[in-house]
């Protein structure tokens, strides 16, 4: 129980900053409960509704939020999860957590490499 305390804590932190608290949780929900790849990210889709909305509302007050930028992003958002959906209950969970493995990896990449970019500048 105290796990689950901790990783939602962080994650949470991690949400507020508009990292995406995912890239905590899910491997954390595998690697220390020992959730499956569907379930990890079932857990996440639940958890982001709340997250969001407090870091919305709260970027919202600071306007931090460009409104006419935010609504067509959001309606192609939504449909994009809607296809995303359908295709990872239809992998398997071993696929699904290499596929999600290589994209925080390249996430990770692109991080160090515009970091390297921004101090030669």
């Amino acid at each position: 129980m105290i796990w689950v305390v901790i990783i939602g804590f962080f994650s949470g932190i991690i949400s507020g900053m508009g990292i995406g608290g995912g890239t905590i949780l899910i491997p954390a929900l595998i690697i220390i409960l020992g959730l499956d790849q569907h379930q990890a990210q079932g857990v996440n889709l639940i958890y982001f509704i709340p997250t969001a909305v407090v870091a919305l509302i709260t970027h919202a007050k600071n306007k931090n939020v460009l409104w006419q930028t935010a609504k067509p992003l959001a309606l192609l958002g939504l449909a994009g999860a809607a296809a995303g959906s359908f295709l990872a209950v239809s992998l398997d969970a071993d696929l699904l957590r290499k596929i999600f493995g290589g994209f925080l990896f390249l996430m990770g990449l692109s991080e160090i490499f515009k970091k390297k970019k921004q101090e030669r500048t």
